[in-house]
């Protein structure tokens, strides 16, 4: 079975669900199914390892989808990661990125499902303003509702394994 399959089979769940955009749709990519797979994790990566542009230095995975898939992504590319959270935690390093050293660098965010692109241009603006690099954005499947023209607003290039368009072509 191809990859598309694999992941429609093993996350895509039919019924009445409320975006983080605030939108409502009728699919659901239930991204933890596809993620705490350890062979399906490690396909999605290598898949996506041929996607990630040469000049990349750093992969960071937003908080907490992109977290499996970054690391994953790491191991298979070699690259560097960091985890960005939505926010500075508020103990410890208070620090809201973890990991490799990002300040200055080309960094590529790595994201699971993108629907309005709302988190992703949040964590840009983040780490902008700290002087990281980051006008590029992959992730596992774009919803094609709107993320991709949002992020191009902000300045961001959105690269995916999979569009849903493809993934309903599947079925």
């Amino acid at each position: 079975m191809n990859l598309a399959k694999r992941i429609l089979k093993k996350s895509k769940i039919s019924g009445t669900f409320e975006l983080r955009s605030g939108k409502t749709s009728n699919t659901y990519f239930d991204k933890y199914l596809f993620e705490s797979d350890p062979v399906l994790l490690a396909d999605i990566a290598e898949g996506m390892k041929a996607i990630v542009p040469e000049d990349i230095e750093i992969l960071a995975g937003l908080e907490m989808g992109g977290i499996p898939i970054v690391t994953a992504l790491s191991r298979a590319s070699g690259l560097h990661c960091a985890f960005v959270r939505k926010e500075a935690k508020e103990y410890g390093t208070c620090k809201y990125s973890e990991g490799a050293e990002l300040t200055g660098k080309k960094v590529l965010l790595i994201e699971d499902v993108v629907s309005s692109g709302g988190a992703i241009i949040d964590a840009t603006n983040m780490l902008r303003s700290d002087g990281v690099i980051v006008d590029r954005v992959l992730c596992v499947i774009d919803r094609e509702t709107g993320g991709r023209e949002n992020l191009a607003e902000h300045g961001v290039t959105l690269s995916c394994l999979f569009k849903q368009s493809e993934l309903d072509a599947e079925e």
